[in-house]
């Protein structure tokens, strides 16, 4: 059995040296107790949990699966005992709205321990992300009263929150929903339809599951203005907050068999004149829903991330002991028939690809969540709004690009080990299939990709580039006057310049043919990512640098840290160039075709 490490000297680097997360919550006066020492707390019981209480149950999770018989679902054996250690662990309510039970923490704290969780156990991690997101969502779209009555219980993880979001014909084009919410005269509703593809749609783990619905009341405009959001518990809730022993009309019709994720329930969901409470405005659905899509895709690119760093673990570890072959050069072992694989020029490829991945993917996902909490938190209103305009640019990429790096990297790993890389006892095969659903849900990453390139790029004229462009010079100009940064500087530059010439192109084309927004779109993104990613690692070099001249102690860790930057710059960021290229190239050869050709 694999046995996972919580990476907590690469996570306690991050937020302190790179991104100075202490000082960044001084500024915010409800994060302002936020210190390093508490920091260092949770996250290394964090750690502990991922490592003792997650991880044990992981592969057992995925060769039992759940179960569903007669409408319900129960999850495999030591699942509900970790879930009741989680949530009497104070875990569910973490992020959640302190004056109901929460613990106010930032989004950048609960990443980093999601990533811990998702490399531990994806199929746990899921249950929990989607009562942090439920809950998310009845904290800023929720009556008093329904916020008073569902979150306290919520933030205790004794109930759990779900989204009710795909039908069988209405997945990414959420506007052809069908489901209806019929208003009652004592102001609920009657919610009958079925959804498809629900996380935690049902499970033993919790003694009440909240479920946020879409759906159209009869008379609502159509498309995606005609939706609206409603919170339909499976049991129904009296006036105190407590059970009432009544089943609302919810009802679990199957459970998916899946490639991966074999422990997290995916269920069909029939709702037939089920009691429901209206969130927020009516036809305001989408847009309220979208407070928590933004996490969960947050959230979806940490699940990359942490399989990814799972596989790595396993991959560097087998390389430094497996022997077979001899080294190429001078490193060969005196007396030894054989080398270990990690003196080999294509091992330390792959192992250097992953390395360097994960530690952009995970410093872009600090980036991403440090704006959540300046839009929620920062008293500076201009502020917020930057970091609102560097949210909706930063998330499709970052769900996007950080989940095909963690599969690309699952699969280097499965590689790396070779043989033993495709048997299950390694636990590489199962990180490839739990990894690949992540490309898919919450928004498959074309779906990302076109959003990214139309909505967010093409549509605002690039506006949203801008601001990313101001973060960059900001710190470009931090960086003048230290030598060793200047040849990672101007390939930022370069970089960078690419990424201006492909958008003033798309952009340009885009007015005379819309089709070459979708042609662009998913190079777009890559070419996007990858410029971030080279932006994180121009950071996390120069607090590298800075902190090898302050101390010796971790001198070899910075040291990794140097070497591992600069192979991204060498080997990895060229890329870049034949993105701009492939991008420019235009969509005729894409369209040319006939559907009959196909």
């Amino acid at each position: 059995m694999p046995t996972y490490r919580a990476p907590l000297t690469d996570i306690q680097f991050l937020l302190r040296n790179v991104f100075r997360a202490e000082e960044l919550f001084a500024e915010m006066p409800d994060t302002a107790e936020v210190t390093d020492d508490l920091i260092t707390a949770i996250v290394e019981e964090a750690g502990k949990i991922a490592e003792g209480l997650l991880s044990p149950i992981n592969q057992s999770g995925d060769q039992e699966g759940c179960h569903y018989t007669d409408g319900v679902v129960t999850t495999p054996k030591g699942f509900k005992e970790a879930y009741t250690a989680y949530a009497e662990g104070g875990w569910a309510g973490l992020t959640g709205d302190v004056n109901y039970g929460g613990q106010g923490m930032p989004k950048m704290l609960s990443a980093l321990i999601e990533e811990m969780s998702f490399a531990a156990n994806s199929s746990f991690a899921l249950y929990t992300i989607l009562n942090t997101g439920a809950a998310l969502t009845l904290s800023h779209h929720g009556s008093e009263q329904l916020k008073a009555l569902y979150l306290p219980k919520m933030y205790k993880g004794t109930w759990s929150g779900t989204m009710c979001l795909t039908e069988p014909h209405a997945g990414t084009d959420l506007g052809m929903i069908k489901t209806r919410a019929v208003p009652n005269a004592d102001d609920t509703y009657s919610i009958s339809g079925t959804k498809i593809f629900i996380t935690a749609g049902d499970h033993d783990l919790t003694e009440n599951i909240i479920h946020l619905v879409l759906a159209k009341l009869p008379d609502a405009p159509a498309g995606p203005r005609g939706i609206s959001l409603f919170l339909v518990p499976k049991i129904l809730v009296d006036e105190a907050g407590e059970l009432t022993g009544e089943a609302n009309n919810v009802r679990c019709g199957s459970i998916e068999h899946k490639m991966g994720i074999k422990a997290s329930a995916t269920c069909v969901m029939n709702f037939d004149g089920a009691k429901g409470f209206l969130l927020g405005e009516l036809n305001q659905g989408l847009s309220h829903m979208f407070t928590m899509m933004n996490y969960e895709r947050l959230s979806m690119g940490l699940q990359g991330n942490g399989l990814a760093d799972s596989s790595y673990q396993i991959a560097s570890s087998y390389a430094k002991e497996r022997v077979q072959g001899r080294a190429p050069s001078s490193e060969r072992q005196s007396g030894q028939i054989a080398d270990p694989i990690i003196v080999h020029p294509d091992v330390r490829r792959m192992l250097l690809t992953m390395r360097a991945n994960i530690l952009a993917g995970r410093a872009l996902s600090l980036y991403a969540a440090s704006q959540l909490d300046i839009s929620r938190f920062h008293p500076n209103e201009a502020k917020r709004k930057q970091a609102e305009q560097l949210v909706a640019l930063l998330i499709p990429v970052q769900k996007a690009y950080c989940t095909d790096r963690g599969f690309e990297a699952c699969v280097l790993g499965q590689q790396v080990l070779g043989g033993h890389g495709y048997v299950a006892e390694w636990g590489l095969e199962q990180n490839v299939r739990d990894a690949r659903i992540a490309q898919i849900y919450e928004g498959a990453n074309g779906v990302q990709a076109l959003d990214l390139m139309g909505r967010k790029t093409v549509r605002v004229n690039g506006d949203l580039l801008k601001v990313l462009f101001l973060e960059m010079d900001e710190f470009v100009a931090s960086q003048q006057q230290i030598s060793a940064m200047q040849p990672f500087l101007q390939k930022l530059t370069q970089c960078r310049e690419l990424l201006i010439g492909a958008t003033d192109n798309v952009i340009a084309g885009a007015a005379d043919n819309p089709d070459e927004i979708g042609a662009a779109s998913y190079a777009y993104m890559e070419l996007m990512g990858l410029t971030l990613y080279c932006f994180m690692w121009q950071r996390i070099l120069a607090a590298a640098y800075a902190a090898g001249e302050s101390t010796t102690d971790s001198a070899d860790y910075y040291d990794g840290l140097i070497k591992t930057g600069t192979f991204f710059m060498n080997r990895l960021l060229p890329r870049s160039q034949s993105l701009a290229e492939e991008i420019t190239s235009g969509a005729s050869s894409l369209m040319a075709m006939s559907a009959e050709q196909f």
